[in-house]
């Protein structure tokens, strides 16, 4: 066989090859319209994860944020507070929230957690993977998202 015939075999080996598995991938119009959105209520609440009641909705026009957090093993975030309520899903290892107060949060893979507004805290992840978090913030415009303390030492 010539290299020119042996490289056209091989071509069409290998296109063969990823119809057959991408026609197996394809479900049938069937099978799709038995499927159904599946829902899950993560958490319907008027506290932060330590217990107080949140405080009452800014006047004004609402500014939406959505942050993604990545935080690598071993790492403490410094102390700071919120004054806008927030909260998030954490999608990626165990973060600890701890409150000035001394009052500790672990929020696990998959859990949604209600930050404190207005009180000192900071987080740490104590694992070995990072820890991957989705926070939503109800802002307005030039409000901060978190006010940092920098003169609180962490241990």
């Amino acid at each position: 066989m010539t290299k020119r015939l042996r490289m056209f075999a091989a071509i069409l080996v290998c296109g063969a090859t990823a119809v057959i598995t991408a026609c197996k991938g394809t479900a049938s119009q069937e099978e799709l319209s038995a499927q159904q959105v599946q829902k899950t209520e993560l958490i319907r609440t008027s506290q932060s994860w330590d217990g107080v009641e949140l405080p009452d909705y800014f006047q004004g026009r609402p500014e939406l944020v959505a942050m993604k957090y990545v935080f690598p093993p071993g790492q403490k975030l410094g102390w700071h507070h919120h004054p806008v309520i927030n909260y998030g899903v954490l999608v990626q290892g165990e973060l600890t929230i701890i409150g000035q107060d001394g009052k500790e949060k672990v929020v696990h893979e998959g859990e949604a957690v209600v930050e404190m507004v207005n009180t000192i805290h900071h987080g740490e992840n104590r694992g070995t993977k990072p820890v991957i978090l989705y926070m939503f913030y109800l802002s307005q415009k030039g409000l901060p998202l978190a006010v940092q303390h920098p003169e609180i030492p962490i241990e």
